[in-house]
């Protein structure tokens, strides 16, 4: 028996109805979907600003940091200056004290100077070193004149030469006090004479003689450290004598040693006689005041002369 063929039908009920269903489902899931944006947009968006946040941050704390380390080395500085400046307060006070303690010695000393200038510009109105006159005045501005033997230490240093003319002049003026001597010697503080061919003997008080020893202490030029001490010893072991009047004056601006005491030991050591215990020579002092002075020579030479029956006279600039 032969068999039928059955017709296909493609576009069949079942077939529309599953092509349908499937439409209906791609319709529904176009009108669930959201159009916004992505989530992962905003997200990238919110970590950049968070960054951007962060290196201005660290900027802002570079920044600081060096505003700091300024702030510091600025306090170190102003340190460092306030610290200058109470040394330079100190070290101005102490220089304030040490002048006003030099004012009051110079007044006290320029006092005692108008006494023996007006006394010297007598003598010398009166002319009291003219050889034809014979008396000796015992004293003159406080000074005494007895002597027969007379010594001038004189300190020959730089600060002396640059004040030389008035040293020269204080010298003769200082012989013309003494109306008539047994003879003179000039020394420098040193020890060094100034006239070699003299050493150990006394130059002549002749008014050449006078005449002569000035010339040639205008134009002596012999270095010296400022302390008598050596003069002292010259002086004193070749020239004083218990037997003779002797009068030593020591002509100075500073003094350098380191203390006082080697000069007062050295001449209560050798200007006293050993059997009597007398003053072997009358020790007196000229102080001047030079760009160098200090007062150590004044407050020395007062103790000095007061110690050897003598005068100090401090002359103003």
């Amino acid at each position: 028996m032969r068999s039928r063929r059955r017709n296909l039908e493609i576009f069949s009920l079942s077939f529309l109805d599953i092509i349908s269903c499937g439409f209906g489902a791609v319709v529904l899931l176009v009108l669930i979907s959201t159009y916004g944006e992505s989530p992962l947009s905003d997200v990238e968006s919110k970590a950049e600003s968070l960054l951007q946040q962060v290196l201005q941050a660290e900027a802002l704390a570079q920044e600081l940091e060096a505003e700091l380390t300024q702030a510091q080395e600025d306090a170190a500085s102003k340190e460092v200056l306030l610290r200058r400046l109470a040394q330079m307060a100190a070290e101005s006070r102490e220089r304030q004290r040490a002048a006003d303690a030099a004012a009051e010695s110079l007044t006290e000393d320029v006092e005692g100077l108008e006494l023996v200038q007006s006394s010297l510009e007598r003598q010398k109105r009166t002319s009291i070193s003219q050889p034809t006159r014979t008396e000796r005045d015992e004293e003159v501005g406080g000074i005494p004149v007895d002597s027969d033997y007379v010594i001038f230490i004189v300190d020959t240093s730089g600060s002396m030469k640059e004040i030389w003319g008035r040293v020269t002049k204080e010298v003769e003026n200082t012989i013309r006090i003494h109306p008539k001597i047994s003879g003179f010697q000039i020394l420098n503080d040193n020890g060094r004479h100034l006239l070699s061919g003299y050493t150990g003997r006394w130059i002549p008080d002749t008014p050449g003689g006078r005449a002569n020893a000035i010339r040639f202490l205008k134009d002596w030029n012999s270095a010296s450290n400022s302390s008598p001490v050596e003069g002292l010893e010259v002086a004193l072991k070749r020239y004083a004598n218990p037997n003779t009047r002797l009068s030593i004056y020591i002509f100075g601006d500073e003094y350098s040693g380191s203390s006082y005491d080697q000069v007062i030991t050295t001449l209560d050591r050798m200007n006293s006689n050993r059997a009597s215990g007398a003053r072997l020579a009358r020790v007196h002092a000229v102080g001047f005041l030079s760009n160098y002075s200090k007062g150590r020579f004044a407050t020395l030479m007062r103790e000095v002369t007061r110690r050897n029956d003598g005068t100090f006279i401090a002359l103003p600039r």
